[in-house]
């Protein structure tokens, strides 16, 4: 393709040839003829004119024909908006995850069901259940908590049935919220009984005898001290959140070795959600006895999760231990009316036995009735909110940095005979406790069994 410097000098050259004669073109340019001087002012009067029209017109005719050194994409048809944005093909169950999870923020009610068009005409049908969705959106507006995110789904499917994250500080930080890891706190003892159980060492009836506060987080003072030291059954610590008994457990019943490899069948330290871009959780080995002991209680800061793998471990242990692939899409239709994906139950892996799972439903059963959630389910007189569900459930706090503050989590499923639904909350606090997760957790499920 020629440049507009090219075709200056070929215009220039035919316009000196033209003016001044045709000449020898294999002579030298001081060779060329002489005209007589009247015949070129006749030629000039003639030809200046027409040479000026041509020029004039130049610009128009290189727009048109294509010609004159203008670029590809200037010659090209202009191509329609729908047309130009790249068509989606059919969709494998996690980039699904990703793209549906990406457009959630502008999804609209149509029908019954939320909706999010695509730049390409496609569109997406979510699997939310819409009243709880709002109900929880409103909550954690209402409670202006600086960050909150909440994911839901159905243990037997895999449906995500709720995602909704808020902050009042920092919005960017809505758009990845379920995807990031956090310090996973005391959610983490559900892995240390499961270990223990699944090398049926204990029981949810074993007693494990202790010392020092039911909140210490000093391993050094957990160590009973004669028999005048308190004890506890793993059923009640674990509603208790106890973190001397679930230490002790980690060190004298698990060891560090096996607690890794439990946590590693949960789905820490790798991929779980391959193609997207939630974070893989961290669970790394403990380098000391006071480091397992702490692990074990949920107070390794370097044990993280994120919402969206918490709430599949939930659901794994109320599914009899099998962990189900998230699907927050029902389907994905193109623009046309085809179909790029239709969302099918899909197993990730099992976790735990269904015997472990069925003994660890029962720890987990006293966590709502008169462990550290009972105050969020009951009202001023004591009287349960959610009197004829059966929930199983786990509480966590910690102090962390990124976002900076005190992180309240609730884990739980319903119900226990058949469990329909069950959902993660993370609620950070900063200074003065807005809410807690337990809170999120009563109004998610109160909306959801309504």
């Amino acid at each position: 393709m020629q440049d507009v410097k090219h075709l200056t000098n070929r215009r220039k050259g035919l316009l000196q040839r033209f003016l001044l004669g045709r000449g020898n073109r294999s002579a030298p340019s001081n060779r060329r003829l002489k005209e007589p001087e009247a015949k070129r002012e006749l030629r000039l009067r003639f030809v200046l004119p027409l040479l000026a029209l041509i020029l004039a017109g130049w610009p128009v005719y290189s727009l048109i024909t294509g010609a004159g050194g203008g670029s590809a994409a200037a010659r090209s048809k202009p191509v329609p908006a729908a047309r130009a944005a790249a068509k989606l093909s059919p969709l494998d169950t996690f980039q699904s995850l990703q793209i549906s999870a990406d457009s959630l923020a502008a999804a609209t009610l149509v029908g019954d069901r939320l909706q999010s068009p695509l730049a390409d005409g496609s569109r997406i049908t979510y699997n939310i259940d819409v009243e709880m969705q709002e109900k929880v959106a409103r909550y954690l507006a209402a409670s202006r908590v600086p960050y909150g995110v909440f994911v839901a789904m159905e243990p037997k499917s895999g449906r995500v049935l709720g995602m909704v994250s808020h902050s009042s500080i920092n919005k960017e930080w809505e758009k990845s919220a379920h995807g990031q890891i956090y310090p996973m706190a005391s959610l983490f003892k559900i892995v240390t009984a499961s270990a223990a159980l699944e090398q049926k060492k204990v029981s949810p009836d074993t007693v494990v005898a202790f010392n020092g506060r039911l909140a210490s987080v000093n391993p050094r003072q957990w160590e009973p001290r004669g028999r005048k030291s308190p004890e506890m059954t793993l059923t009640n610590a674990m509603g208790k959140s106890v973190n001397p008994v679930f230490g002790r457990v980690a060190s004298h019943y698990v060891g560090g070795e096996q607690l890794v490899l439990q946590a590693n069948r949960f789905g820490f330290n790798k991929p779980l959600f391959p193609g997207t871009s939630i974070r893989p959780s961290t669970a790394f080995p403990p380098q000391s006895d006071s480091e397992l002991k702490l692990m074990g209680a949920g107070l390794g800061r370097e044990v993280k999760i994120s919402p969206i793998h918490a709430a599949a471990m939930m659901a794994a242990v109320a599914n009899r231990g099998v962990m189900m692939t998230p699907l927050l899409a029902e389907k994905v239709t193109g623009g046309g009316g085809e179909n790029l994906y239709t969302a099918t139950p899909m197993e990730m892996q099992r976790v735990l036995s269904e015997e472990a799972a069925q003994q660890l439903a029962k720890m987990l059963s006293t966590t709502v009735n008169s462990g550290t959630s009972r105050r969020a389910f009951h009202d001023r007189r004591g009287r349960p909110m959610l009197a004829k569900l059966n929930i199983a459930a786990k509480t966590g706090s910690i102090d962390g940095k990124e976002p900076e503050g005190q992180y309240s989590w609730f884990a739980a499923y319903a119900p226990m005979e058949d469990p329909q639904i069950a959902l993660v909350a993370l609620v950070v606090n900063q200074g003065k406790w807005n809410i807690k997760a337990s809170n999120v957790g009563e109004k998610a499920l109160e909306a959801f069994f309504r």
